[in-house]
């Protein structure tokens, strides 16, 4: 239910109560004094402050407890609705001792506030139960506290839904996981092994090994790699460590014996990050270089890494064949690179040079949440 609506319904319930205890107090036969405008002024008052129960219960029950004593001390023999709604509102809130408190004494203060317009203890003390019955009193906290306990168990069991479903979809990473485990290292081996085979034999020979030889070796192993560490994290393993920012140096000298003349500055004093940040920083770094040698037809790329107070910066730039007038449409290696900062809470920016080329900028804030 919409906050709005329920606005409506508390100024609703509230407007009713305050136009029922109006009524009930013109209604009375008493001796008019000089003091019944108070009186009315107060049963209004009592009605109108249930319209804030469910943002401060607590002090909506004392308010409507101190204009009940007020209008039973004027005069006005009302029994004090608006109280037992507070009673109910702060039970339901989890205020139980507070209001069992208040409820005391409310029950031994309402014989003296009649008295004050009685003069008569008896009188006073007869009216003071009839202002306020207890078992009304106890219905009221006992409806809230069911109300309390049913609103427990209904957030207790669409937790463990939640649960259960979050656990279903992990145990489906998982398993998706390990079928692509199995299927691409299979490839990837074979390309590997094919490649180590060819560089050794060229080295027998006594052959120079072509570059591109020697990168598709690399390639193979560190794409082996990779699948491993991919598949031990949905597992929640912690024995391998992520790939971090100690591993970006290998991405550059892999984008250099691929051909591109790239760079790594690293900025600002070196601290640790959370692990979390270094992931994405990694990610970055090695899809922005993918995309550099896949599309770019760049012949330079400069890596900045930036060790901020509060943050990590990374810009990577390229030389390639990127221009404001035709921009390259974002492909599935940025999106998945936007989806990684902004879970972290950071701003990541990719778009052409103004002097040529493409440039990815990432900002990472370091004050992760628990």
């Amino acid at each position: 239910m919409g906050r709005g609506r329920l606005r409506v319904i508390d100024w609703t319930i509230a407007v009713g109560v305050a136009a029922s205890l109006l009524v009930a107090g013109l209604s009375e036969h008493h001796p008019a004094t000089n003091l019944d405008p108070l009186g009315y002024a107060l049963l209004v008052a009592g009605g109108l402050a249930l319209a804030g129960r469910r943002g401060a219960p607590v002090t909506v029950l004392a308010v409507t407890g101190l204009c009940a004593l007020g209008y039973l001390a004027v005069g006005f023999d009302v029994p004090v609705v608006a109280y037992l709604f507070a009673v109910y509102a702060a039970v339901r809130a989890g205020h139980r001792i507070v209001t069992v408190a208040a409820s005391v004494i409310m029950v031994a203060a309402l014989p003296f506030a009649v008295l004050v317009s009685l003069h008569d203890l008896g009188a006073a003390l007869a009216r003071g139960r009839g202002a306020l019955e207890l078992a009304w009193l106890i219905a009221a906290g006992a409806a809230g506290e069911a109300l309390r306990q049913a609103e427990r168990r209904a957030a207790e069991a669409e937790r463990t839904r939640e649960e259960t479903a979050r656990r279903r979809a992990d145990e489906e990473r998982l398993h998706i996981a390990r079928e692509l485990h199995d299927s691409l290292t299979h490839q990837i081996s074979v390309i590997k092994v094919q490649a180590e085979a060819a560089v050794h034999v060229a080295g027998k020979r006594g052959e120079q090994v072509p570059e591109a030889l020697l990168a598709i070796r690399d390639a193979g192993r560190e794409a082996a790699r990779e699948l491993r560490a991919t598949l031990e994290a949905l597992r929640d393993d912690d024995k391998t460590a992520p790939r971090g920012l100690d591993h970006v140096p290998d991405l550059v000298h892999q984008a250099r014996t691929a051909g591109l003349d790239a760079t790594l500055t690293i900025e600002g004093h070196r601290h640790d990050v959370p692990v979390a940040v270094e992931r994405t920083a990694y990610r970055i770094v090695q899809e922005s270089l993918t995309n550099i040698a896949r599309h770019a037809a760049a012949a330079t790329a400069s890596i900045r890494i930036d060790y901020r107070p509060d943050a990590l910066a990374i810009r990577v730039d390229d030389d390639g064949n990127a221009t404001p007038d035709a921009a390259p449409a974002p492909g599935v290696g940025l999106l998945g690179m936007r989806e990684r900062v902004t879970v972290l809470g950071g701003h990541l920016r990719t778009a052409p040079r103004s002097e040529g080329g493409f440039t990815v900028q990432a900002e990472l804030p370091l004050d992760q949440p628990s």
